[in-house]
């Protein structure tokens, strides 16, 4: 998984409320476990919108999505957090998230940043022109005009986040604890390698 520092650059200023996952990456995409390709599949109902936002050539590989209240309700399809990466998303601010997606976009790697609905209206304004910066390091969403947004994030979260640790990333880095755990319980009870017949109470 890729680190999270700072992502900067310009930012889609969708702002729907009420996204759901199926709008995210509908259900016909999701007979592959492979995550990449799903870029083509993102958002797949609204780029059949004529003019719609996320074919405009000016936001073109944007790193950040602004959208609306409750983004990600739904399904729990993982796919959606892939879509998104493949596009090239790597941070959605929303002022609210569901819980579930939430968690997936976190373990992919795209940093959630939840913030007021009035300072998502004032980075919808500023993403129609200009860059936007998001900070990990301190927590803050920035644009060239001076606007300073403070966002709260769980400090594990955090942590993974600015390492670029998954779940298989967090088991490699506790392997020596892991080793010395299993040769110890190997001396301790040394059949369960096969090398000893464990015998039991009263057994010839």
């Amino acid at each position: 998984m890729q680190p999270v520092s700072t992502i900067e650059g310009r930012a889609i200023p969708f702002g729907r409320k009420n996204v759901d996952t199926d709008v995210i990456i509908p259900a016909h995409w999701l007979k592959t476990i492979s995550r990449d390709g799903l870029g083509a599949g993102a958002f797949e109902t609204i780029r059949a919108e004529p003019g719609n936002i996320f074919d405009d050539p000016q936001f073109a590989g944007a790193p950040i999505l602004i959208a609306g209240d409750n983004f990600g309700c739904g399904s729990s399809r993982e796919h959606a957090a892939w879509a998104m990466l493949d596009l090239g998303i790597r941070a959605v601010i929303a002022s609210s998230f569901s819980d579930i997606f939430a968690g997936n976009a976190f373990k992919n790697g795209i940093l959630a940043v939840e913030l007021p609905q009035a300072e998502i209206d004032r980075l919808l304004e500023v993403a129609e022109t200009d860059p936007i910066a998001i900070d990990l390091g301190s927590q803050t969403v920035t644009t060239p005009f001076q606007d300073r947004f403070a966002f709260a994030i769980d400090p594990f979260r955090k942590h993974c986040l600015a390492e670029g640790l998954d779940e298989t990333g967090l088991t490699l880095a506790r392997s020596e604890a892991i080793t010395a755990y299993e040769n110890r319980q190997l001396a301790e009870m040394p059949w369960l390698n096969g090398t000893m017949e464990h015998r039991t109470e009263g057994s010839a």
